[in-house]
């Protein structure tokens, strides 16, 4: 295995340990890569593709880090070439990655809401894991999905209480997490969010009107990763101290804010 740094960040050939479908077009894949040893949840990491033509890496949130701190679990929806041919990888496979990348969620210790939606459900499974195991309060884990094609609930259930909404009504609440949080009641001081834009504006609004704390991982197509390219920016309400405007880098300021510091 070869590595070098790359402005602080671990440029790996991490080894391919397990990779499965898990549901339609979703696939989970098992990394061993000293990228592992300082990851956090809400963090990414950039893969390349063994294509020459595709130049540029596609991130991918992690999922979760083993208790060794050697191992990470990418989940990741197949949506062009360079994500097919990752899903086509076989265990002892050898793949060039970037990472951690970004800044990920900050733990409050209070009662918390995780709501996620789609392929940002990923992000919350280590989220959930690392609150429950710093015992930071009552956690309830809001999931939304299309129908009944659903992944990760189980990883979900072993760190906190789970609610499903679905699009089609085929599971849990019909309609979004917002639907589903409001049908059962649930309250929380802080929530924490990572799923469409849409969604997001949503989850902001909603805590908001009820004088909450909310986190929010923005997705964005991404360039470099790195900061570098400010391909993947966001209005902000305070001045970016690279650009001196109000944007940020999702990339390297996020992908997780206040929702307070971002307009979206």
């Amino acid at each position: 295995m070869m590595s070098e740094n790359l402005n602080g960040h671990v440029t790996d050939y991490g080894t391919i340990l397990k990779q499965e479908s898990i549901a339609q077009g979703i696939y989970s894949m098992w990394l061993e890569t000293k990228a592992a040893k300082d990851a956090g949840a809400g963090q990414f990491v950039s893969l390349y593709s063994s294509n020459g033509a595709t130049l540029l890496p596609r991130p991918i949130s992690i999922c979760e880090i083993n208790d060794e701190k050697t191992a990470l679990r990418l989940v990741y929806r197949v949506v062009g070439k360079g994500t097919r041919e990752f899903s086509e990888m076989n265990a002892g496979e050898k793949i060039k990655l970037i990472g951690p990348l970004g800044n990920g969620y900050t733990l409050k210790n209070k009662t918390a809401i995780l709501a996620a939606g789609g392929i940002g459900i990923p992000p919350v499974v280590e989220l959930a894991k690392q609150l429950k195991q710093a015992d930071k309060g009552k956690i309830n884990i809001v999931a939304g999905y299309r129908n009944s094609d659903m992944f990760l609930v189980e990883e979900l259930r072993r760190y906190g209480n789970v609610f499903i909404a679905t699009e089609d009504g085929s599971v849990g609440t019909k309609g979004n997490v917002l639907d589903a949080i409001r049908e059962n009641h649930i309250e929380a001081e802080v929530i924490y969010a990572c799923g469409p834009l849409p969604m997001l504006r949503a989850v902001k609004q909603y805590a908001g009107n009820n004088e909450m704390e909310a986190q929010l991982s923005l997705e964005e197509r991404m360039a470099c990763g790195i900061g570098a390219c400010l391909g993947c920016v966001c209005k902000t309400t305070k001045k970016d101290s690279h650009t001196n405007v109000n944007n940020t880098r999702i990339c390297t300021d996020g992908p997780v804010f206040d929702a307070n510091e971002v307009e979206i």
